[in-house]
């Protein structure tokens, strides 16, 4: 019951993320306990023949794993300059409060007031990039491999403001979730391959749109009826044994 529990928490959590930029859905993992064997399968029977098939008992079941399904999400059209969708396998990388780094597909970019591109909670991305006074904020394109250009005010010239690089994983589904759409580097995921999008497998850049959640929706509500039902039966496994232990110690010579 306990990880059927789990398993309804994980697809509730997917469900609320349903509109959740970036988010990639879990999917729990399970794997039955230890048996108790009664009988080995091979044992003699005779002198001549051996038991085909033994007798062992399950314990249960417990969680193995939660996984992120790193598929892509469908991309939604935001018509916003600095919106950016990553079209494969990667992430943008972004600078932490305390310096260390994070990784995101979360693409919603800003512009803070020193002019530096940030993600929606201020944090900066790395490689850092700060849109120049002289550049009209309308005119800033990127590219799909992430190179950033905007015209100038006074010239009317367009000019090379930086460089949008990309990194990947070996195992991505091995990062550490931190919430806010943010991942960090683990002894499983192996460290960040950096590369310039859309070359040697790094994703493409798409401007003006954003990724959504890869969650569908009714299959999570499949899943949760699924779930639910088999609580049920774990449920009435567990009444009915009660019953059987109630009935046994009230019998009566």
């Amino acid at each position: 019951m306990n990880s059927q529990q789990f398993n309804i928490d994980t697809i509730a959590h997917n469900l609320a993320n349903v509109n959740t930029t970036g988010f990639k859905k879990v999917r729990a993992d399970f794997e039955d306990l230890l048996y108790q064997t009664m009988r080995t399968a091979g044992t003699p029977a005779t002198d001549e023949t051996v038991v085909p098939t033994g007798i062992q008992v399950g314990l249960g079941v417990r969680t193995a794993a939660t996984q992120k399904i790193f598929h892509q999400g469908s991309l939604q059209n935001t018509g916003n300059q600095l919106d950016l969708a990553l079209e494969g396998r990667g992430f943008l990388q972004l600078v932490m409060e305390d310096g260390s780094l994070a990784y995101t597909r979360d693409g919603s970019l800003k512009i803070d007031s020193e002019g530096q591109i940030v993600n929606s909670n201020g944090l900066l991305l790395d490689p850092p990039i700060t849109i120049p006074d002289s550049v009209r904020l309308d005119s800033i394109t990127i590219d799909k491999m992430g190179r950033v250009t905007g015209e100038d005010i006074d010239t009317l010239e367009q000019v090379d403001i930086g460089q949008i690089l990309t990194y990947r994983f070996i195992n991505p589904a091995g990062l550490l979730s931190l919430g806010d759409n943010l991942y960090r580097t683990s002894e499983a995921s192996g460290q960040a391959i950096e590369g310039t999008p859309s070359l040697e497998g790094q994703p493409k850049i798409i401007q003006g749109f954003l990724e959504m959640s890869n969650v569908k929706v009714v299959d999570e509500m499949v899943n949760m009826i699924t779930a639910q039902r088999a609580y049920e039966m774990n449920s009435k496994s567990i009444q009915t044994s009660d019953s059987m232990l109630q009935t046994a110690v009230t019998l009566k010579r």
